[in-house]
């Protein structure tokens, strides 16, 4: 189903990016909000009574890598999937993104979806933007759940490994920060590029079908769509210097979870968070790769409610 009643002077045949159709999940409305003068696709399910979950993905990814998650949660929450700018059918601006700006535009997306408080689940790219939007707006989070992700200035290694046993996992980092070189070799090419990510870096090489390849790739291929994506890594020392001096100031007081895998990027996020937050608890999940919530939704849905719950009581 499309709503598009948050979006005003477009049709919803306009919301839809060419090339990339809709993907719909039973029980959830599609819709789109201004975020500080760009439009934010979000996609909206679960009990209305209920605590809302806001989930955020990552590169390459957009919404729809909750998708196996969300059915899952919404049988106790209110669900809000938002594909970050850039992403899916959001807008692709020609600038900011560091981890602050994509923050601040997702906060006025929620505001304009009328969620006063929430709690945030974020992986790889979406846990960056969602640690940066928990420093600034510390007051509208019950608490952070944040899925192994290298985070600028915080969990972020400084440097990149040269050894080939780990080399492959963060080689891109580099590579995405050199001016044309990428777009010239990436360009034609999103799908390839984007199933080597998605089948090297899961534990399980076929933990995404075909049509999961052709909706990131799709993407990705979309007008503004491999700009975007560079933007994130591009602006990433802008995002770690934003990162370091907020905490400077302070720290997360509120609760976080830090949710690492057996074959992961960042083998304790806990242990990498905790000296960022006062209030940091952990866990592994076995059995998965750096895609955690499509090669394991159980175990993450677990996670998150246990956090939740745990964090509710305490």
């Amino acid at each position: 189903m499309t709503d598009a009643g948050t979006a005003p002077n477009r049709s919803p045949g306009q919301d839809h990016v060419p090339g990339m159709p809709l993907r719909d999940l039973a029980g959830f409305t599609h819709r789109w909000a201004d975020a500080e003068g760009i439009r934010l696709h979000a996609v909206e399910g679960g009990r209305p009574d209920g605590p809302t979950v806001v989930l955020l993905a990552g590169f390459p990814q957009t919404w729809w890598a909750w998708h196996q998650v969300m059915p899952r949660l919404a049988e106790r929450f209110h669900v809000i999937a938002v594909d970050l700018p850039g992403q899916g059918h959001s807008d692709r601006p020609r600038e900011g993104y560091d981890t602050h700006t994509l923050a601040a535009r997702v906060q006025a997306a929620l505001t304009a979806l009328d969620v006063p408080k929430y709690w945030l689940a974020a992986h790889d790219i979406g846990a960056c933007v969602a640690f940066s939007l928990a420093l600034r707006y510390q007051d509208r989070l019950h608490g952070v759940a944040l899925l192994d992700a290298g985070i600028p200035g915080v969990t972020l290694p400084d440097t990149i490994p040269t050894d080939p046993e780990r080399a492959w996992k963060t080689w891109h980092l580099a590579f995405h920060l050199v001016p044309d070189l990428p777009e010239t070799l990436i360009t034609g090419r999103e799908r390839d590029y984007v199933g080597w990510f998605l089948r090297t870096k899961t534990l399980s090489p076929d933990t995404f079908d075909s049509a999961d390849i052709d909706h990131y790739a799709a993407s990705v291929a979309a007008e503004g769509g491999l700009r975007a994506a560079l933007g994130y890594f591009r602006d990433a020392a802008a995002s770690a210097r934003r990162n370091q001096d907020a905490l400077a100031q302070r720290k997360l007081t509120l609760p976080v979870l830090g949710i690492s895998s057996s074959h992961g990027s960042i083998p304790d996020m806990a242990a990498a968070l905790s000296p960022w937050a006062e209030h940091v608890t952990g866990t592994v999940i076995p059995e998965a790769g750096h895609f955690i919530p499509d090669e394991q939704p159980d175990a993450t849905v677990a996670a998150l409610t246990a956090f939740i719950d745990h964090a509710s009581v305490g």
